[in-house]
């Protein structure tokens, strides 16, 4: 069985690819960049930490046009990246270039890293928003292509703590792009790290 895993350098979704490999299915990482602002570090961590877990290098696929387009604090320097965090259709745009990917590599599942959703702050990471993207793809592509969500049960604890005990480092997650993790981000909230 071939799985997609949108990846972006992150911790979640470095762990999703770690679990992924455990089942000895085969993974195919993607990393989307749709003009993020931390696009550079991220694609640079996603690189180095899949190889020194010896897993596939992943794909890059780019839509940054979309983020010069769509502006949000996670793709514009003039926003704030706190409080203009959310990126409308973010999540959906992944599973729609995910499920593309897919049919190019004959995959019948992609993965995305969204936790629990009690720490779901928008819409579009919460289960009900996956049901739907499914049944859309479904509707796109005349077949299915089954979201899944290997971390939907964990906190973000759960999440370091799992990750810790795979040997799972050298990731990025801030959304700044910064060489040195900003404090302000929601990613860095999620990690305890707060600057004002």
């Amino acid at each position: 069985m071939r799985v997609v895993n949108l990846a972006s350098g992150g911790l979640d979704s470095t762990l999703v690819s770690v679990l992924i490999h455990e089942e000895d299915l085969e993974l195919h990482p993607l990393f989307i960049d749709y003009g993020q602002r931390a696009r550079d570090a991220e694609w640079y961590a996603c690189r180095r930490v899949y190889a020194h877990l010896a897993l596939p290098p992943p794909v890059r696929m780019d839509v940054a046009g979309f983020g010069d387009v769509i502006k949000s604090g996670l793709t514009s320097f003039e926003l704030d990246i706190l409080d203009d965090a959310f990126t409308p259709t973010r999540n959906l745009m992944f599973l729609v270039m995910g499920s593309a990917y897919a049919c190019e590599v004959e995959a019948d599942r992609v993965a995305i890293g969204l936790l629990n959703e009690e720490s779901s702050l928008f819409p579009d990471q919460k289960a009900d928003f996956i049901h739907h993207a499914q049944a859309a793809i479904r509707a796109a592509l005349g077949h299915t292509i089954e979201v899944i969500t290997p971390l939907a049960k964990f906190s973000k604890i759960d999440v370091i703590r799992m990750a810790e005990s795979k040997g799972v480092s050298g990731t990025y997650s801030c959304h700044s792009g910064l060489k040195e993790p900003c404090g302000r981000c929601i990613a860095c909230h999620e990690f305890g790290i707060r600057k004002e």
